[in-house]
């Protein structure tokens, strides 16, 4: 279904670098890409332009945008979310959001990716000694920066400093105006190599999803959707909150399949409500 075939990229920050690779590799697909598409007017991770829509419908608008524009029947955009982690609370974490969308065959395929590996962070600094070191942390200058004048403000902001020389200058600069200045991550992909990483699993997952048919309408996509939870204790035999086996469903024909995780049969009694409430 997808050999050989052309796909837009929907992107600005040229995530194409990650994504077109892989895509060629397992399908031999044609990626491309389209210079008209603006895709910071469905929001900022600076907030010049407020983010209304959830990332997968961003994504998808992303999509249906780039197909419009190119003519072509099938596309794949992300977004991504930076914040605490979903389970690891104060660990900062990187959300992506990877949607294809292939017109032809009217088939939508979504996959997710949520990493620690990010270097999302930000801090109001006022002197030389804390610019440096929030540099370094932040993983300057591979990883660009950006100085506004204040949190959640954008009266001034700076974007994309990647050299020592424009942050020591635009910093010097806030300090004479405002007395400090607001230091920030730039997370837009292109110039944010960890979170391009990221992208690129998210990719990975996408591309397992593609090559996973549904076993009664042979769809791409069939994929796991929910865990049902219950894999009994090993001393009292009571249920746990464990996982016992995985559902997969078809986002075509909504045919659903169980599967049994076969690591293991019981839980350890620790993680018993029952033996250790």
């Amino acid at each position: 279904m997808f050999k050989g075939r052309k796909i837009v990229i929907a992107t600005k920050h040229q995530k194409e670098q990650v994504i077109a690779p892989l895509l060629l590799q397992e399908f031999g697909m044609i990626a491309i890409t389209t210079p008209q598409l603006d895709t910071d007017l469905l929001g900022t991770f600076t907030g010049e332009i407020d983010r209304t829509l959830s990332p997968i419908e961003a994504a998808r608008k992303k999509c249906y945008l780039a197909m419009e524009q190119t003519n072509c029947n099938m596309a794949i955009a992300s977004e991504g979310s930076f914040g605490s982690h979903p389970s690891l609370f104060l660990v900062p974490a990187d959300d992506e959001m990877l949607v294809l969308i292939d017109k032809e065959n009217n088939i939508e395929i979504i996959a997710r990716e949520v990493s620690t590996q990010t270097n999302f962070d930000a801090e109001t600094i006022t002197d030389s000694a804390q610019l440096v070191n929030f540099a370094t942390k932040a993983l300057f200058p591979s990883h660009a920066l950006i100085i506004r004048n204040e949190e959640n403000s954008n009266m001034e902001i700076v974007k994309g400093i990647n050299n020592w020389d424009d942050l020591n200058a635009t910093f010097y600069c806030f300090i004479q105006k405002y007395g400090k200045a607001h230091i920030e991550t730039d997370m837009r992909a292109s110039y944010n190599p960890t979170r391009m990483q990221v992208i690129e699993k998210a990719t990975v997952q996408l591309i397992k999803k593609m090559q996973c048919t549904c076993p009664q309408c042979k769809a791409p996509g069939f994929s796991i959707t929910n865990v049902k939870r219950g894999l009994p204790c090993g001393l009292c035999n009571m249920p746990t909150q464990t996982p016992k086996s995985n559902l997969y469903t078809c986002t075509q024909c909504h045919f659903i399949k169980e599967e049994i995780i076969a690591n293991k049969q019981f839980e350890d009694p620790m993680y018993c409500n029952f033996c250790n409430p």
